[in-house]
């Protein structure tokens, strides 16, 4: 299928166009560059031998977005994961977030309907759930009060996609991912944040790394086993391989419901201290860390049940903490000395 990918030189994005290369799928990658490089398509190539199609595009433009829809030849299939992302700043910067995530979105559904794409995979979040009160997180747990404005934009989005189903014939796919880490093993291509990530595993290897003096593990008070916040950790490539497999489960079963929701985790919960451990156990490097108070947006704990990911997709995660840490040490070893 020709897919096209938007977001695609971003983290999740540029690893899963290479799962899509890979298994013989056609790309077409639309961003931005306001977070990813160009440079990306070079690491693209050199892991897979091909460099898709891309243009530099702003999602906010209506214009814009309906000439690259005109322009290019008929897509089969979009993969949406063009979107600001980070939890902190989406709380000092929601209307940054709302106008960006949601105008986005729309532009793209009014092409995939105007020109009948029949398959649409959306970028969701398990920070749609809020702090639910039942572990693990099934696809049917009731979500709560979103606790950052960025967590609010996937609930919306997810309920913008829904109605937009009930009108058409596009099936979609929400992918709902708990927290996406590590590295290719390739060592061709990883997390490059064009600003400073504040996400777990990159501010952990940029402190072991020098880049910062210290890790600050962001509130100790937490009903937790160690008091620090438990989140479900997924290597990156493991959540790539979801979205091809989602768009041939589009493809070839062609379900009766034109929404499917599906949790992408690894079905385990683990602690930002166990994190820090897993780190310093794995790579030996030594990580300075301090303590502080909580942060806004931050949800308790969350950790996915998976099962219908196996069930649907025929999808279960292949790589372990120690793979996670492993890639994405030697990916920011690699950069720090590039």
């Amino acid at each position: 299928m020709n897919i096209l990918v938007t977001g695609g030189l971003g983290y999740i994005g540029s690893h899963t166009v290479v799962d899509l290369l890979q298994h013989g799928h056609e790309v077409f990658i639309a961003d931005d560059c306001s977070n990813a490089s160009e440079d990306v398509l070079d690491h693209i190539f050199k892991i897979t031998g091909i460099k898709p199609g891309f243009q530099r595009i702003d999602l906010k433009n209506k214009s814009a977005v309906d000439d690259l829809f005109n322009i290019q030849r008929k897509f089969d299939g979009v993969i949406h994961f063009a979107a600001h992302k980070y939890v902190d700043e989406s709380v000092e910067q929601p209307l940054k977030y709302y106008e960006n995530n949601l105008l986005s979105l729309l532009h793209i559904l009014e092409n995939v309907q105007r020109h009948h794409i029949p398959y649409f995979v959306f970028s969701s979040s398990c920070s749609v759930y809020g702090n639910i009160q039942e572990l693990p997180v099934t696809e049917m747990t009731a979500l709560e009060e979103a606790q950052s404005p960025y967590a609010r934009t996937k609930q919306i989005g997810e309920n913008i996609i829904e109605d937009f189903t009930k009108s058409g014939s596009t099936h979609c796919i929400s992918l709902r991912y708990f927290n996406p880490v590590g590295a290719h093993e390739s060592n061709d291509l990883g997390e490059s944040p064009m600003v400073v990530s504040n996400n777990l595993i990159p501010r952990i290897t940029a402190t072991a790394i020098g880049k910062h003096a210290v890790f600050q593990i962001y509130g100790t008070d937490y009903p937790t086993r160690d008091g620090t916040c438990i989140r479900d950790y997924i290597h990156v490539m493991d959540i790539s391989n979801a979205h091809t497999k989602s768009l041939d489960f589009l493809a070839e079963k062609t379900p009766i419901d034109k929404h499917t929701i599906i949790n992408l985790g690894s079905g385990n919960g683990i602690s930002v201290r166990e994190m820090v451990d897993a780190f310093t156990k794995t790579t030996g490097a030594h990580l300075n860390v301090a303590e502080t108070t909580r942060r806004p947006g931050d949800v308790i704990a969350v950790y996915a049940d998976n099962s219908k990911a196996k069930a649907l997709l025929n999808w279960s995660p292949t790589r372990n903490i120690e793979d996670i840490m492993r890639t994405a040490w030697n990916w920011e070893v690699k950069n720090s000395k590039a």
